[in-house]
């Protein structure tokens, strides 16, 4: 259920700068760091693991795996935080990869039902592929949207696998999308100002400091981003908390290794669970999909609830 939703300004003005990367891309250059080295390796190790996966015996497990979400439960201990942010909860989805599996969109839907919420966040990557149609995108995430009770709605960005139309109908079904922007939500006794930035990672459209613009001093400011790599700039601008996913925490993580794969620039700290950088806190999502490959080993999918408290 969707409340306080308020009637946005157009998009396509921020959508300007992605929709010229995609414009490239479409004609044969693509995105900056999204290369076509980068897409062969993927696809490479997609079709390695898938093919291993098999021949051990293991994809029935893998696929069972990808479908039991997890609900973590987070807190977060603030002393700056406003007496009426206290206890204020945030539902945090990301990485949803929603066509690239059947029975998610069922299963996120009847986790979210159960979670009654102050603010419900989307941190990017709707779809599963990076190239194609986006139409079984839009279905699911309905049935997601409408299960969600969240006080004062939802809010969401853009991740490294979404086009720019995916903004356009994630607001028609609801959701107020940030594309390198700030909005202030919450109780009137204690507001929280949310910047929201376009992807980091592949396209590099993001722009913190316009999402800062209009933030007044001293506000508590919480960050949605689609990659962790942002740890620094973020911190620079004082951002209080720092939510986003991009890495699935590896999704298939082995014994004595670990993830084999994370595709982000920083510290591993950085790329799963939550983390502090100097007085700025995060928290990185393994993710409520699957990328690559519908298969999650020793790493289960999650949707989290974040609690603001207010410190002694």
């Amino acid at each position: 259920m969707l409340l306080d939703v308020i009637t946005p300004p157009s998009l396509e003005p921020r959508l300007i700068r992605r929709r010229a990367v995609e414009a490239r891309h479409q004609r044969g250059n693509v995105a900056p760091r999204h290369t076509d080295i980068a897409l062969w390796k993927d696809r490479l190790m997609a079709g390695v693991l898938g093919t291993t996966l098999r021949i051990g015996g293991l994809q029935q497990r893998g696929l069972a795996n990808a479908l039991q979400l997890a609900v973590r439960h987070v807190p977060f201990e603030f002393a700056g935080l406003p007496p009426g942010l206290h206890g204020f909860r945030i539902l945090h989805i990301t990485d949803v990869h929603i066509d690239g599996m059947d029975g998610l969109a069922e299963t996120l839907a009847e986790k979210a039902a159960q979670l009654p919420v102050d603010l419900c966040v989307l941190t990017g990557d709707y779809r599963f592929h990076v190239y194609g149609p986006c139409d079984e995108i839009y279905p699911r995430m309905r049935r997601v949207l409408d299960a969600v009770q969240a006080r004062y709605g939802v809010i969401g960005i853009l991740g490294n696998h979404d086009c720019a139309d995916i903004a356009l109908e994630l607001e028609n079904l609801g959701v107020r999308m940030l594309i390198n922007q700030g909005i202030e939500v919450g109780p009137p006794e204690g507001r929280l100002w949310v910047a929201g930035v376009d992807d980091p990672h592949y396209y590099r459209c993001d722009d913190l400091p316009a999402a800062l613009q209009n933030v007044p001093a001293g506000a508590f400011k919480l960050l949605l981003a689609h990659t962790p790599e942002l740890f620094q700039p973020a911190a620079d601008c004082g951002i209080d908390l720092y939510l986003t996913g991009h890495t699935h925490a590896g999704q298939i993580r082995l014994p004595a290794i670990g993830p084999l794969v994370l595709h982000a620039a920083c510290p591993r700290a950085y790329t799963s669970g939550a983390w502090q950088h100097g007085s700025m806190q995060g928290y990185t999502s393994a993710g409520a999909g699957c990328s690559l490959l519908p298969m999650r080993y020793g790493c289960p999918p999650e949707i989290a609830v974040i609690e603001l408290i207010r410190s002694a």
